[in-house]
Formats: C-alpha cells, structure tokens, sequence
C-alpha cells in the first residue's frame, strides 16, 4: 500500500508482459493459420550456472506461451571460443532458425564482444551486435535491446510524458544504460547520463521526472533523491541476504514516486517479453511478412 502524500502506482510488469505476450500469440496463430511456420529462438548457455538455467527455462515457457518455437544448445564450461563461435555460424547459416541469443556471463577465456559480433545482425535477438547498436543510435533499429525496449514498454503503457522531461540514467552499460538513453532521446526527453565517476548525483536526480536505475548497486537511489511524482524505473537485480534487491530503496520511495518498478514482476518479465517482441520481429524481417 502506498503511503503518504502520492498514492505511488506499483507497476506489475508480469500483467503487462502477459498482454503483450497474449497480443504475440494472435498475431502468430494468424501467421500459422495462413501457411507460416511459427518464430523460432535458440538459446546457447555456456556453462552450468543454476540462475542462467533457469532463465533459459523461463524463456522456453515464453515461447510456448506465444506458439514459438525454442530450442537450446547447452555447451560444458570448458568450451572453447573457436567451438562457441562455430555453432553461432551454423545458426547463422540455418533458414529455421530466426533469433538467436546467447546467455550472459560466458565464461572468462571467451569474448563477450567476439560472440555479439559473430551472430547474424538479422537474428540477434538481444540486439548486442554493433550494427544494431549502430541502427539504434540513428533511429531506425529494428531489434533493439530488450531491458531497454522494456523499460519504454512499461512508461508507454502508463502514460508517463517523456517529451520535454527530465531524464536521468544510472549506469552506462551497453544493455541498458547506453540504450535506453538513446530510447529516452528519440521520445524527446532531456537526458542525463550519471555513472560511477558523477558528481553531486543526489543533486542531479531530484531534477528527473524519469529515472532509469541500471546500476547494480543495491538501493544506491535514495527517497530524498526522487522528485515527488517522478517514474522511476528500476533495472538493478542484486541479492542482498538471500533476498533481490533493486537499485532504488523501494519500500523508502512509496509515497514520493508516482510510478515505480519493483523487484519482482517489475522489468524482468517485460525483458523476457522483448526477447520474444525481437524474435518475431526478425522472423517477420527475414521471412518478408
């Protein structure tokens, strides 16, 4: 329950992925009732990390849910960049295949770089590749990365003014901070770029109408840092004593927040969502319908 002198709106991410999802699904039943094969999206995990395989899981249940197809190539932690880097190409080069995404962290002795730049541009699901990233930044990207594609989503569907407002971004990652300022720009926002090395960040985020917190530093983003009636968007997922903690001080900015992401059910699920918005979007391209 809110609390205080605004009646802080909590967004549910997980009921606005699931419209988006259900509006994926129709559009994709129509597809196949016409004599189309559904989407498909590969995912490749390198390694056996517990919470990588468990979002691959999530992102196979997404899929069936929209009527796509999925499949997984899951690589011992031992595999070797050259190894990594062939199947990409066999991906590339397979008509069925039409997203592909690669899980992060890959294991230390592999690229992250290297990898983003051997997938397809026309499959790359995450929108990591540098001639989508270059596309982005002139305005005319078809894949865009999904947290940020999220992020926009999520302040579409509420209403919230970007033209003219106050924008501030915390962190500059090439996922989500470096994109969603680019995202912020083209709605005609002001946006100021924050990071490690900021001055008088306080200061700087009582000005924003919108904040994008993409940190990773729990509850760094303070109450008293937050304009009365701001949108604060909240990226940052770290676990603190067992429990996900976000960038913002959640339980603090009731009351002074007019829109705010939780935790949970906040962005994670409109990431999730995005993944299969590009995975459609690049079956569409590649397949001219």
């Amino acid at each position: 329950m809110a609390k205080g002198a605004i009646d802080t709106i909590v967004v549910d991410g997980l009921a606005l992925a699931n419209q988006l999802r259900d509006e994926m699904k129709a559009e994709i039943d129509t597809l196949v009732a016409a004599g189309h094969r559904p989407p498909q999206l590969t995912v490749v995990l390198v390694g056996d990390d517990p919470a990588s395989l468990s979002y691959i899981k999530g992102k196979q249940r997404a899929c069936a849910r929209i009527g796509a197809d999925s499949a997984e190539h899951l690589l011992p932690a031992s595999t070797s960049e050259k190894e990594l880097l062939d199947l990409l190409d066999r991906l590339n080069r397979d008509d069925g295949v039409d997203g592909i995404l690669v899980q992060l962290p890959l294991p230390k002795p592999i690229s992250p770089e290297a990898v983003a730049e051997a997938i397809d541009p026309a499959k790359d699901a995450d929108a990591l590749h540098p001639l989508n990233f270059g596309r982005l930044l002139l305005g005319n990207a078809q894949l865009i990365s999904c947290t940020p594609l999220g992020v926009m989503a999520v302040l579409e569907h509420h209403g919230v003014s970007l033209a003219g407002a106050d924008a501030v971004v915390i962190g500059r990652s090439n996922i989500v901070g470096k994109p969603v300022s680019i995202l912020l720009q083209q709605q005609n926002a002001t946006v100021t770029m924050c990071h490690s090395r900021t001055r008088n960040l306080p200061e700087i985020c009582r000005r924003a109408d919108v904040i994008v917190a993409a940190a990773g530093s729990p509850r760094m983003v303070k109450a008293d840092w937050i304009k009365p009636g701001a949108a604060v968007m909240d990226v940052g997922v770290t676990e603190v004593d067992g429990k996900l903690v976000g960038d913002v001080d959640f339980e603090a900015a009731l009351g002074i927040a007019g829109i705010i992401t939780p935790s949970r059910r906040g962005i994670g699920p409109m990431t999730i969502t995005m993944l299969l918005r590009n995975t459609l979007a690049a079956y569409r391209s590649r397949k001219g319908l």
